[in-house]
């Protein structure tokens, strides 16, 4: 997408973290945009917020592990703005535990908002973003796209890497039938987001795995590694842009880490040498 003035972008997990950083530069590069977020909260005050800045956007509660709530979001894009040229599937979560104890519960909210609410995404945009000139997604998955062996987030990797492979195939389908789609993967590693701590968002009845002492150890390590070296969010989403304007795929914020883990894994299919137990965003 060479233009993006005038241009109407949708971000879930818009209220947060790298969504509200990409909502802030869509926003900068004179685009209307829709803010869709399961914490209503979060997303009022947003909207709030950037309308007083005279930004042209809305506010749209959405669970994207609900295709209708996904289909809603679609038709209110529509009815407040006439189009859409560019989606960032972008919400995600993470819940886990050592593997023999992740309830079947936390693997399906997972992989519901991880995984199937981008196929959500993707499906239910997709027509719309066709019936423009030039259109974009950007699917948002993570250094753990490429890399296992994180303790107590197998969950999240699992659908890390089932993001990375929708992601590759829909761009390889998309350029092959001559869309005017573009695909962008956005793999990001520690960054200082409240990824953390996304458990405030989960399902009434879904236990929580936050007081497990292996999942506090893991977010007592990231805390303090995205303090001291996380990258900001406005970073990522300028990136993002760029990748937008370029039709680019990868988008590796840590490009070295993840050039590594796929090394690793390499190095395992021709040594037999396992890669280890290893700290996320390293």
């Amino acid at each position: 997408m060479r233009q993006l003035t005038g241009r109407v972008a949708v971000v879930t997990g818009g209220a947060s973290g790298i969504g509200r950083a990409l909502v802030d530069r869509f926003v900068d590069e004179g685009m209307k945009v829709v803010l869709a977020d399961v914490e209503a909260t979060a997303l009022d005050a947003a909207v709030e917020e950037l309308s007083s800045r005279g930004a042209d956007v809305i506010g749209v509660r959405t669970d994207v592990s609900d295709r209708a709530s996904v289909e809603a979001l679609a038709e209110a894009t529509l009815d407040a703005f006439g189009a859409v040229h560019l989606l960032c599937n972008n919400a995600g979560v993470d819940a886990g535990a050592p593997f023999e104890e992740i309830t079947p519960e936390t693997w399906r909210w997972v992989l519901d908002v991880n995984l199937f609410g981008v196929i959500h995404g993707c499906q239910v945009f997709l027509p719309h973003l066709r019936a423009q000139e030039e259109a974009h997604i950007v699917n948002t998955g993570s250094l753990a796209s490429f890399a296992t062996g994180t303790p107590t987030m197998t969950p999240y990797t699992v659908s890390k890497f089932g993001l990375l492979a929708l992601s590759e195939s829909l761009a390889v389908e998309l350029k092959a039938a001559g869309e005017p789609v573009g695909v962008s993967l956005l793999a990001p590693g520690l960054v200082k987001t409240r990824m953390t701590y996304s458990e405030r968002n989960r399902p009434a009845g879904l236990p929580s795995t936050q007081d497990h002492p292996a999942r506090q150890a893991l977010t007592r390590t990231l805390d303090e590694s995205m303090a001291s070296s996380g990258m900001e969010p406005a970073v990522v989403a300028g990136m993002v842009v760029d990748a937008v304007r370029e039709r680019r795929f990868f988008v590796l914020t840590h490009p070295e880490s993840a050039i590594a883990a796929v090394r690793r894994r390499l190095a395992w299919m021709e040594t037999g040498e396992e890669p280890g137990v290893r700290i996320a965003g390293t």
